[in-house]
């Protein structure tokens, strides 16, 4: 199989790390589908979709190339709790309802033959694009199948404002997994208060242990090459905040 686009930047990585171990931040199996679906396949290659969903799934075989640290950058799973999305999706013949279902199920074929000690993640938001967004909505629509039912070892979850819901969705982390919260905007330079971000992360402990969760930005600072609406100094103050408030809750090795 060809493994040309991501292997090279894979190798790049594993090549130019002085120390740690690198990691491969990828787009996630259900964002070659989410944007334009069926529209976007060749129904002379792909007359029925299964077959499209096997050889989807059969790309993102990574891990043979000694990938240890894989990352899905996945957008759909949160736009899809976005009743107005939902709608788009039927309107152009989706299962809206169970689309989330297939995207899983793709996500995990991908991940079928991953070799022991491989970690992956998915970076979850609604939208990141010059301090803009797209969807709206709480995990709740997903977030059984999503804990639950998606092979992976961590959840980047965005959690910067109230576009994002409450949460209460986290009572379906199972043990075992890792959930960081992205409680810290990179859509503006205001910085967040220590004390409220100690208080958000009680507050999501009342659903899955603390030493399950982590605390980090929301999402990238830049998208695309015009980047968000925060200077560098602001960038640089975030990311100092986050630090040191994780040293607080969970001590200097968490």
């Amino acid at each position: 199989m060809d493994h040309t686009i991501f292997g090279s930047a894979f190798k790049f990585l594993r090549d130019n790390a002085t120390d740690g171990t690198p990691k491969l931040t990828i787009p996630a199996p259900s964002l070659v589908h989410y944007r334009n679906g069926p529209a976007a396949i060749d129904k002379d290659i792909y007359p029925d979709m299964d077959s499209f969903w096997d050889d989807l799934g059969a790309a993102y075989a990574v891990g043979e190339l000694g990938c240890t640290y894989l990352q899905f950058n996945d957008t759909s799973l949160a736009y899809l709790n976005d009743p107005t999305q939902r709608e788009e999706l039927t309107k152009r013949g989706e299962n809206a309802e169970h689309q989330h279902e297939i995207y899983i199920r793709t996500i995990n074929r991908a991940l079928e033959d991953k070799p022991a000690g491989m970690t992956i993640t998915a970076h979850m938001c609604r939208g990141n694009y010059r301090s803009s967004w797209v969807a709206q909505g709480g995990y709740d629509f997903v977030a059984e199948a999503l804990f639950n039912g998606l092979n992976i070892d961590g959840y980047f979850m965005e959690y910067d404002d109230e576009r994002s819901g409450g949460f209460e969705p986290l009572r379906f982390v199972p043990k075992g997994k890792q959930v960081v919260l992205g409680l810290v905007t990179t859509k503006k330079g205001e910085l967040e208060n220590k004390d409220d971000l100690k208080r958000r992360l009680e507050q999501a402990s009342r659903y899955v242990d603390i030493d399950q969760l982590c605390l980090s930005p929301q999402c990238g600072f830049s998208s695309t090459l015009e980047g968000n609406a925060l200077t560098r100094d602001e960038e640089i103050a975030k990311l100092r905040l986050v630090v040191e408030t994780a040293e607080e809750v969970w001590g200097s090795a968490g």
